[in-house]
């Protein structure tokens, strides 16, 4: 058997040495954004301890009425670093480039947003320092859900390092969860292309991993591919569930093959027994109605997930997480949508996709509450949370968001059963 081609000990320390958050799969408006802002504030403070103020106070309080903290695992939280540690990170040189100016700019904000932009040397340490303090701001119990990222792989089984925006790997998610325990939890990331999936999966869950995550654009994975069915079948066996995204991808670069992130190509998980979160509800992008032939016109990737949300067949097994919902991107329409589709939220999980609340450009309270979303007393304050703490800011957020008089319920922000496995 040919080994695989790995990259050289030069390369991995020009790697660790990249100045970057690789792994922070999250919203590529940034950019824009910020030009839209003009004066306006673009970046995180950073700050810690939140003020003593009443108000506030009463603010997230409200949001943690019915929810049990022991309950609550944040489900999308991007687990980044540069390697400085020896944590193994890689990351792909573009993301640092001036000749990619859209990347680059990313990388200085998603820097801003976790905090680690004045930590040179010691960014994956301080990332981690940050978010405890974080979670430390919640209440005791609440904890994070870290995600692991594959690299690409191409269609013999091979790791193609050219197209993988970064990699971090699942020893390194383990590692943090293991020493870290009483803040954290961890997903694993693993290619089903690869001729080892099975038996890697097999070691997350001894390892402790809580699901497995996908990106599949980036990593080329076509999930409706047959090559998918064994690891499939071990996902069943194991009853891990599969995040993965859906409809458009904005921010990671990899192998760019936008037609994977059809939400429709999930059919065939699901028709295995495997229970699958659609990251972001598919609320971006537009995709191939595959269901009525393959050269049918393109539909919203949201309305194909709904689609599948309303088929009884999948009932036990398609659920979807909200990170990213509050976003300048996203349509406003989605998420009245997903606060009015009562039905659904026994089956909606909360998630941040941290650092994202922290890129502030990116969540405008004030927007939400020109549109009726959120009532406009509690703007400011959000913004005085976000300042010392974006995953309080997230959560209280969310908690207060309505829609003709519909909120998401305490069930959607108390999701550790989810990922309690059922066939230990």
């Amino acid at each position: 058997m040919k080994r695989e081609r790995l990259p050289t000990d030069d390369a991995r320390r020009r790697s660790r040495r990249r100045f970057l958050l690789g792994g922070a799969a999250i919203g590529g408006t940034a950019l824009a954004a910020c030009m839209s802002l003009g004066s306006a504030t673009l970046f995180n403070s950073c700050r810690a301890r939140l003020p003593a103020d009443a108000a506030l106070d009463e603010l997230i309080g409200f949001a943690w009425q019915g929810i049990d903290p022991a309950e609550f695992v944040d489900c999308h939280v991007h687990l980044v670093g540069t390697g400085d540690s020896g944590s193994g990170i890689e990351v792909n040189p573009q993301m640092e480039s001036l000749f990619h100016p859209l990347q680059y700019a990313q990388r200085l904000f998603y820097l801003n947003a976790g905090c680690v932009h004045n930590a040179p040397g010691r960014v994956d340490a301080s990332y981690l320092e940050r978010m405890q303090n974080l979670v430390d701001g919640l209440r005791p119990g609440a904890k994070l859900l870290l995600l692991a990222f594959e690299r690409a792989y191409d269609e013999q089984g091979r790791p193609d390092f050219k197209r993988s925006s970064f990699y971090l790997p699942n020893a390194y998610a383990q590692a943090v969860v293991q020493r870290h325990p009483q803040y954290f939890e961890w997903a694993a990331s693993i290619h089903p292309y690869r001729s080892d999936c099975v038996e890697e999966l097999a070691a997350a869950v001894r390892g402790g991993a809580r699901a497995v995550k996908w990106l599949p654009p980036a990593m080329a994975i076509d999930p409706s591919s047959p090559r998918c069915d064994r690891f499939y079948q071990a996902l069943a066996q194991h009853d891990l569930p599969l995040i993965t995204h859906a409809g458009e991808e904005k921010a990671v670069h990899g192998a760019e093959l936008e037609a994977l992130g059809n939400p429709l190509l999930l059919r065939r998980a699901l028709d295995h027994g495997v229970r699958v979160v659609v990251a972001h509800c598919a609320s971006l992008g537009m995709a191939a109605d595959l269901d009525r032939g393959p050269h049918a016109a393109p539909v919203a990737c949201f309305d194909l997930f709904a689609r599948m949300m309303g088929e009884a067949r999948y009932a036990k097994l398609l659920f979807a997480d909200i990170s990213a919902l509050t976003l300048r991107n996203r349509p406003p329409e989605t998420l009245r949508v997903l606060l009015e589709r009562e039905e659904w939220h026994a089956r909606l999980l909360n998630g941040s996709d941290y650092p994202l609340p922290g890129v502030v450009p990116l969540i405008l309270p004030a927007d939400l509450a020109a549109r009726g979303l959120l009532p406009a007393s509690a703007v400011a304050r959000l913004e005085l949370i976000r300042e010392h703490n974006p995953l309080l800011f997230d959560f209280v957020l969310k908690r207060h968001l309505s829609s003709n008089g519909h909120r998401f319920p305490p069930g959607v922000f108390a999701t550790r059963r989810f990922f309690d496995r059922r066939t230990a």
